[in-house]
């Protein structure tokens, strides 16, 4: 079905709004899907907050122009999905990488996260990144171990002087 050039610019739009939010994108090679498991990459997709959108590679050029995703437009050859992470950099990295794992036809062709466009030999690295939860998570239990370190130092001395007292008395009970 054609589109005509009113749903160009809508498209452009759409998906320049979703670039200029994103914190990283993901454009993969979906040649031979089939429609039902283009269907489950959209659902595992939208359960982790990655934008999918498959359309024409020369209207996603213009829509990522003047964002920082502006790098991969060289690379945009071929038929492609673009996939944006809305809430952490490595969303659509991770939704990617998993679903390739069980569909060979599903080939990551460029990563772009800051305004860099990464070798895709980073793919695996991007989609290990921690969620904002996983982070925070990371952050506390950093900042929450001096303190229990202190506490464990301050309750080893009465610690040590019970088990000296507990030693002496059971030599004495030896002894008698």
């Amino acid at each position: 079905m054609a589109l005509n050039f009113e749903d160009k610019k809508a498209i452009v739009a759409e998906v320049s709004t979703v670039a200029a939010s994103a914190l990283s994108a993901v454009a993969a090679e979906y040649r031979g899907i089939t429609v039902g498991d283009m269907t489950e990459l959209r659902a595992k997709a939208r359960n982790e907050g990655v934008y999918l959108k498959v359309a024409k590679n020369s209207l996603v050029k213009r829509a990522v122009e003047g964002t920082e995703f502006e790098c991969m437009q060289d690379e945009l050859k071929g038929p492609l999905l673009m996939a944006f992470s809305q809430e952490d950099p490595g969303a659509a990295a991770r939704v990617i990488k998993d679903f390739a794992k069980g569909n060979d036809k599903l080939i990551a062709k460029v990563i772009a996260i800051g305004g860099e466009v990464l070798p895709l030999e980073q793919l695996e690295a991007l989609s290990k990144l921690p969620t904002r939860d996983q982070a925070i998570a990371l952050l506390m239990a950093v900042m929450k171990a001096p303190a229990e370190k202190f506490v464990r130092t301050l309750n080893e001395v009465p610690g040590k002087m019970v088990r000296t007292v507990a030693a002496v008395r059971d030599q004495k009970q030896a002894s008698a």
